[in-house]
């Protein structure tokens, strides 16, 4: 007899992409992009909780999934905000009514430098909340054998979030590591991972590198 499917099932490191979601200098940086006409006490005002989150708890877990993914041969790929042109014709109508713009090649477009890809690790430009809509990446994913996606970033309830649920209804078995996604507060974070627990099995940092370190 054939066991029941679900969702709750380990990676297979052959079969796994570890993918990163808008870990970028435009909205990962204090001086970033979308921070260019706040002063220090706004952006600490604003988003003070996102920062500490990041740089104290999500950042040091991505870079331990990143190390241990390459040690895995797991692939490692990354989306970043980028247009395809310097004024942004070609963004989504979201992004153009949010303002969000990070023209082709800035420096903005660029991976934090703790996480930055190596030299034959793929950069999806997107520019539309889901990579799934403004990108190749499913051909690409399919190209490799993916059946299993790693998704961690930012925002949880935003970019995320739109990711886990995509890839879900395109057939992958998403894990979304719960201390490698960060958001602008505490609320919004939980309420996310909350929310899109019926799409993905989650599990902390520590969790899935253990799982990563017995599956090799």
């Amino acid at each position: 007899m054939s066991q029941p499917l679900s969702r709750e099932v380990e990676i297979e490191p052959a079969h796994t992409v570890l993918l990163f979601v808008d870990v970028q200098n435009f909205n990962c940086t204090r001086n970033g992009g979308e921070y260019a006409n706040l002063s220090a006490a706004e952006i600490e005002q604003r988003y003070g909780y996102f920062f500490r989150a990041f740089e104290e708890t999500a950042l040091p877990n991505m870079v331990r999934l990143q190390q241990a993914c390459r040690g895995a041969g797991i692939e490692v790929i990354y989306t970043v905000v980028e247009s395809m042109t310097l004024d942004g014709r070609d963004r989504s109508l979201d992004y153009k009514i949010t303002g969000f713009h990070v023209p082709k090649g800035s420096p903005d477009a660029r991976m934090v430098a703790e996480l930055a890809p190596a030299a034959d690790e793929m950069v999806f430009p997107k520019t539309s909340s889901s990579v799934f809509i403004s990108t190749n990446i499913d051909y690409v994913l399919r190209n490799l054998g993916t059946k299993y996606l790693i998704i961690a970033g930012c925002l949880t309830d935003q970019c995320v979030d739109s990711a886990v649920r995509d890839a879900c209804d395109l057939g992958y078995l998403v894990t979304v590591p719960t201390d490698a996604v960060v958001t602008q507060s505490q609320e919004r974070h939980d309420w996310s991972l909350r929310n899109n627990g019926g799409y993905c099995r989650q599990r902390t940092t520590r969790e899935l590198l253990e799982e990563i370190a017995h599956r090799k």
